[in-house]
């Protein structure tokens, strides 16, 4: 398809989106659709044979609240999910207002969102999809672009001086053209309190020298994003060992925290970076956990859900810099199924309390969870489980919910945010696929997920974007049948399964 048409379309199709609340009795959370029909032509890329593409399919969101006005908001998700990689772009949307309403919006990583040879944007998939908005309002998106055709990929930045509503070209902050080596799960975080830092991280696995290897790699802008540092390695854990997961959060001091999944044999590790300098130096890994997940599969039918699995997530407390990670473990359960674990540190990610369980089923599986801390210290996940499934294996229903500790993390309460969807119409890519990762944040007004749900039986638009919006949490429905895993899979099996980006 010829650009001028592809940037026509695009351009028509940043509009205002029209809401459309879902609401659960049991909650006052008002709930929001933010996206629509795919704003990209169905020819704007051709179908690679054998793959399948899910058109309409948005999976994967992340959320960034600007730190100093909370009535403006950026979201990001991958658009039209392929089942073996990635989605035809990213899309998204910013509003101004506090979520009353929504514009849409996307940045130039793919051919179908406006990438050219000459802007930079010249890739056939996008993955992975990360904003950040600074101190100064500036958000920072980040992308995973890649080729199926040949080996071509890299991690693209693009720098918003409107706060989202409109994206510049992509930078590239390090490329590949190896068939031996993959780039992956990046992310970026923009300082809140100091507009000039902004930190970006992945992870590079590799054959090239003949054992595997999966260092993590990191970059740092110190002008707010206009440019980049080069990327370097700041933690390799050896051959045959990988990471995965990396993330950033910055202490209010300016100190900073990376998390990562650490793969060391036939385990994996739960670990922080510290850096005390603004990225010009690292700590060496402090282990904190085993992650001891076995996966999530449909009971009933031995169906793979693909989840986030042992990719942990992030917060700090942005005024006393309590730092809380969460993940998936079916350790609480001897190995039965996951559930939602959260361990926290006090004192900059130095030491690190024993986890603590979070869903408030424990005889239902568990998964995705997302973490935040708002400025009153109040702690929040949100998660999904199968708590309200049936025994009827044509369905599987998936209930969302969002958990708050005003302890610190000790002990929690919760909500359901909206009624169960059925996880079978969402796309398949190694499994029922919403996104390895949801995006959770805070306002003055409390917490915003953003999340995605399956349209149950929709097969033209299997899934979309929701968020519910700020307002306290209370406490759930803790009923439910049990589920255990009846196939639980090894860490090797679980890494592998998510190089399908």
């Amino acid at each position: 398809m010829h650009i001028r048409r592809v940037l026509a379309v695009i351009t028509a199709a940043v509009v205002l989106i029209g809401v459309a609340d879902r609401a659960d009795a049991r909650d006052v959370r008002a709930v929001r659709r933010l996206s629509d029909t795919s704003p990209f032509p169905a020819d704007c890329i051709v179908d690679t044979p054998g793959s399948v593409n899910y058109p309409n399919a948005e999976v994967e969101p992340w959320l960034s609240v600007d730190p100093h006005d909370s009535e403006h908001m950026t979201a990001v998700w991958q658009q039209d999910r392929w089942n073996d990689g990635g989605a035809r772009g990213l899309a998204g949307a910013v509003t101004r207002d506090g979520g009353r309403t929504w514009t849409r919006t996307f940045g130039h990583f793919t051919r179908c969102s406006g990438g050219t040879p000459a802007n930079g944007g010249d890739f056939e998939r996008a993955s992975d999809p990360w904003v950040s908005i600074g101190a100064d309002g500036v958000a920072h998106q980040i992308a995973l672009s890649f080729n199926v055709t040949d080996a071509r990929e890299a991690i693209l930045y693009s720098r918003s001086p409107d706060g989202g509503r409109t994206w510049g070209e992509p930078v590239t902050l390090t490329a590949d053209t190896s068939p031996l080596a993959g780039l992956d799960k990046e992310s970026v975080t923009a300082d809140p309190k100091r507009a000039r830092f902004v930190y970006a991280t992945w992870d590079r696995s590799s054959v090239e020298a003949g054992p595997f290897t999966e260092p993590t790699w990191f970059t740092r802008s110190t002008d707010g994003g206009r440019t980049w540092e080069p990327a370097r390695i700041i933690y390799d854990p050896g051959v045959d060992n990988g990471t995965i997961g990396n993330q950033i959060v910055v202490l209010p001091n300016g100190d900073l925290i990376n998390v990562m999944a650490v793969f060391l044999g036939a385990g994996i590790k739960l670990a922080v970076l510290r850096s005390s300098d603004r990225g010009a130096t690292w700590s060496p890994p402090l282990f904190i956990d085993d992650i001891g997940t076995i996966g999530i599969t449909d009971a009933k039918t031995g169906e793979l859900v693909r989840t986030s699995d042992f990719l942990p997530e992030i917060a700090v407390d942005p005024d006393s810099g309590r730092t809380y990670i969460v993940w998936q473990d079916a350790r609480p359960s001897g190995g039965q199924r996951d559930g939602i674990v959260i361990s926290r540190s006090a004192d900059g990610g130095r030491t690190w309390s024993s986890p603590v369980q979070v869903n408030g089923a424990p005889q239902a599986q568990a998964f995705t969870p997302s973490v935040d801390v708002d400025r009153d210290g109040k702690v929040a996940v949100g998660y999904y489980d199968f708590r309200n499934d049936s025994a009827d294996p044509a369905v599987l229903l998936t209930s969302t919910w969002l958990a708050t500790s005003r302890d610190h993390g000790r002990t929690f309460t919760e909500r359901a945010v909206a009624p169960a969807f059925d996880m079978r119409t969402a796309p398949d890519a190694g499994g029922f696929f919403v996104g390895d990762y949801e995006g959770l944040d805070h306002g003055d007004d409390g917490f915003a997920w953003l999340y995605v749900a399956a349209n149950s039986g929709d097969l033209v638009n299997r899934t979309d974007a929701f968020v519910a919006l700020p307002g306290d949490g209370g406490s759930g429905d803790h009923g439910g049948r049990s589920d255990d895993n009846p196939t639980p899979r090894s860490a090797r099996e679980l890494r592998d399964e998510h190089e399908r980006r």
